[in-house]
């Protein structure tokens, strides 16, 4: 159920046919409201939504040839799964995030740290996917990060 490639375009046209639709539309949401300065690009073999070298040359700490992660989009077994460091480091963004799921699902929000699975494609809540990536600019995110490191 994985998609591969070496491009972003290459992801995404290799998705299976059930979760194409649904992960393309995400991505699309992701990227209206992607703020100035992060991109989408392969993060770790998958597709994700990154701070370039450009902008924190130093990269990953765990990987400085990666550029820094901020979120990612991934076709598991089971779900489209949606990687968020925001709301792992930040306690109020989760906050917010789990407080706001309800108004836009049904469903029992399935989350681990970082990651929210979707395992019915036909419920995943965009509008809310969408404002939460507004939330958090490349500033914000770097300040965060290199504040977390230095605990």
């Amino acid at each position: 159920m994985k998609a591969t490639g070496n491009t972003v375009a290459e992801i995404l046209s290799n998705l299976p046919e059930d979760r194409a639709e649904p992960f393309n539309r995400l991505h699309e949401v992701i990227l209206e409201h992607l703020p100035e300065g992060f991109e989408a690009a392969i993060s770790y073999g998958g597709l994700g939504y990154v701070v370039p070298h450009t902008l924190y040359p130093g990269g990953y700490h765990c990987k400085p040839v990666e550029p820094l992660p901020f979120a990612g989009l991934a076709s598991q077994k089971n779900s489209i799964n949606f990687y968020h460091m925001g709301i792992y480091s930040d306690p109020a963004l989760l906050d917010w995030f789990v407080g706001e799921y309800p108004k836009y699902s049904k469903r029992k929000l399935d989350m681990g740290k970082s990651c929210i699975r979707f395992k019915k494609f036909d419920e995943i809540p965009y509008e809310l996917i969408g404002a939460l990536m507004s939330k958090m600019s490349v500033a914000e995110w770097i300040k965060l990060y290199e504040s977390m490191l230095k605990k």
